[in-house]
């Protein structure tokens, strides 16, 4: 990321920091940056650090500090902690290192992004007088402060388009100058990078007068890998889930969450509303996975694996296929596949539509296997939320209980 900061952004403002992966390497690098304010920061993949609470006890992710001494404290308390926030799952994130850098004291704070945008199908800024907050909050509250202007990508941002943005946004005088010269900055760094996001929250103006990126977050086109490769390189794929790692290498879609319903589902669409009908029934899905329109069987009986890679969470899978481009006997074999291999306890139930689906029908028929067919999508979602419950209780009650019903 140096190189690019470094041909790009050489004159933008950004706090002075090091990262410090030890409680005494915070205390050096406090005494290194001297002065009496610092802020520690937690180095987790996720938002909403400031408000989220570390399982050693410690409130917030995001502390203001004062001597070096209380850096490293607080960095003791951090390192190796798990943080929960609004955006992990109750597990949290590891901490493994922490940000130490100056306390900056500001005037105003405001919000900039660039992001991509289906109505214009390309860039837009999207800029604010109302930084340090929710985007999303101001967005429903007060929605006349947010400034959206969609950029030509034969064009680019322009002085002119940028001189406009930032005074629209509250800047003035110098500091309208340099908020410009920042907009156009970030706009040849969001091109330059394949970003799909390029966000500063806060956009800050300090009492001197001098406009700093507080705060950056980066979504990378995951498809542009190939051109990206020193990005792509600073991945630390310890703050991201291994089952998601694992589902990635084999191009599944695949998203854990805290429930114990596994899903199979094809399209994301079709996913999302298997999982919210789950939700109608008074179940809990256990993850988002999709298989894509072009599954083989051995992605589908790695699908199965990674679902159940928690056997004691997940009390049972609904696969539910529209085979379009997918042929639903395909599904079918990888289900029996993974059923045989994994020697599946827990009930599946298997609703499929589409393209050569009485031939999987006649698979399941004859596979000999615990897999429940249903063609209603409502039943198949009450059925398998019925079935969750008894395997639940069950266990509660420590019974072993074995579906192994011949279809």
């Amino acid at each position: 990321m140096e190189t690019y900061l470094n041909t790009i952004e050489r004159t933008l403002f950004i706090l002075w920091f090091f990262v410090a992966k030890t409680a005494e390497e915070a205390k050096e690098q406090a005494q290194k940056i001297g002065g009496k304010d610092y802020v520690i920061k937690a180095q987790v993949l996720a938002g909403g650090r400031g408000k989220g609470r570390f399982d050693s006890g410690l409130q917030g992710g995001v502390q203001v500090v004062f001597t070096p001494d209380e850096a490293m404290e607080k960095a003791r308390m951090m390192i190796g902690a798990k943080l929960i926030t609004k955006q992990t799952d109750h597990r949290g994130k590891l901490c493994e290192e922490v940000m130490v850098c100056k306390r900056l004291f500001t005037r105003r704070e405001y919000y900039l992004s660039i992001t991509l945008d289906r109505n214009t199908n390309g860039p837009i800024l999207i800029a604010s007088s109302k930084g340090g907050v929710n985007i999303e909050e101001v967005a429903a509250t007060d929605p006349e402060a947010i400034v959206k202007v969609p950029i030509d990508m034969c064009v680019g941002v322009s002085a002119e388009i940028a001189a406009d943005v930032a005074e629209k946004m509250g800047f003035q005088g110098t500091c309208a100058e340099q908020a410009a010269d920042i907009i156009m900055k970030l706009y040849k760094l969001f091109r330059k990078t394949d970003a799909t996001l390029l966000e500063i929250n806060p956009l800050a103006e300090d009492v001197n007068g001098d406009v700093y990126c507080m705060d950056c977050k980066m979504l990378l086109d995951t498809n542009a890998e190939f051109r990206q490769r020193e990005l792509f390189a600073l991945k630390d794929n310890k703050q991201e889930d291994p089952l998601e790692i694992r589902a990635a290498a084999a191009n599944l879609n695949y998203i854990r969450l805290d429930g114990n319903i596994g899903c199979m589902v094809n399209g994301a669409g079709l996913a999302m509303a298997t999982m919210d009908i789950i939700k109608l029934h008074g179940g809990e899905p256990a993850n988002f996975l999709d298989v894509g329109g072009g599954a083989t069987v051995e992605q589908v009986t790695e699908a199965f694996k990674i679902i159940t890679a928690d056997e004691k969470k997940v009390n049972a899978i609904l696969v539910n296929i529209f085979g379009g481009i997918m042929r639903c006997d395909v599904i079918a074999q990888g289900i029996i596949k993974a059923a045989k291999e994994l020697n599946l306890k827990i009930p599946i139930v298997v609703r499929l539509q589409g393209t050569k689906v009485e031939d999987a029908k006649a698979l399941i028929a004859t596979s000999q296997l615990r897999i429940l067919p249903c063609d209603n999508l409502d039943e198949a979602a009450k059925m398998v939320v019925k079935l969750s419950d008894i395997v639940h209780l069950a266990r509660a009650a420590q019974i072993d209980v074995k579906f192994e019903l011949s279809i």
